[in-house]
């Protein structure tokens, strides 16, 4: 059972939250899967019946010497179709959503497992990004590593979209994939809660 404490205006108390171990095997998986989904797979090429080409027979089909061929479109010449090429296609496939929340929740220990972990309620911003800078600073965040802050609190994303070493995301957002390409993760204190980890769950599809 992970303690995990929470700051903010009003912080000063802890959240238990049962995080299981890391199995960089599940969180391969998970991260594979989500990039499988973001791929557009507009690669394409033309087939025979689709290059700008004749169907015309080339030549007589004896008597030249030559070898036997019909027009010039097959893929055996240069300009030709293309045998067995690419063509749009999805590279979505579905992963069990319990293997998907098992991997977010991985995700998460990792973080809190390197302290790198900050569960906010309350940050009391105005939307301004030199006061999410300063309190970033009070919080140890200076900017020397990539932050990812999760929070649902307008003001304070209006604030640090700004900032170059933070991404910001909504809590029904949170992914897999960003919180392990950040060295430091910012969430709401609310998103930790036991009865929003259903919630939470639903953002790795993201």
């Amino acid at each position: 059972m992970a303690q995990i404490s929470v700051i903010g205006k009003n912080g000063g108390r802890s959240i238990d939250l049962d995080l299981p171990e890391v199995n960089p095997h599940v969180l391969h998986e998970v991260v594979t899967w989500q990039l499988a989904g973001r791929r557009r797979g507009t690669a394409s090429t033309k087939t025979r019946a689709q290059v700008s080409k004749t169907g015309k027979k080339m030549y007589s089909q004896k008597g030249t010497g030559n070898a036997r061929h019909g027009d010039r479109s097959v893929p055996t010449f240069v300009g030709g179709g293309v045998a067995f090429g690419p063509k749009p296609r999805s590279y979505s496939y579905t992963l069990p959503r319990k293997v998907r929340q098992l991997g977010l929740a991985m995700a998460l220990a990792d973080r809190q497992r390197d302290g790198k972990l900050l569960a906010v309620d309350g940050f009391g911003l105005d939307g301004k990004t030199k006061g999410f800078v300063a309190w970033a600073a009070q919080n140890g965040l200076d900017g020397s590593e990539r932050v990812l802050v999760v929070t649902d609190d307008e003001a304070t994303r209006r604030a640090a979209r700004n900032v170059a070493w933070a991404t910001v995301l909504p809590v029904a957002g949170l992914n897999v994939y960003d919180i392990l390409r950040h060295e430091r993760l910012v969430i709401d204190a609310v998103a930790l809660e036991p009865a929003q980890e259903e919630v939470i769950s639903e953002g790795v599809a993201q």
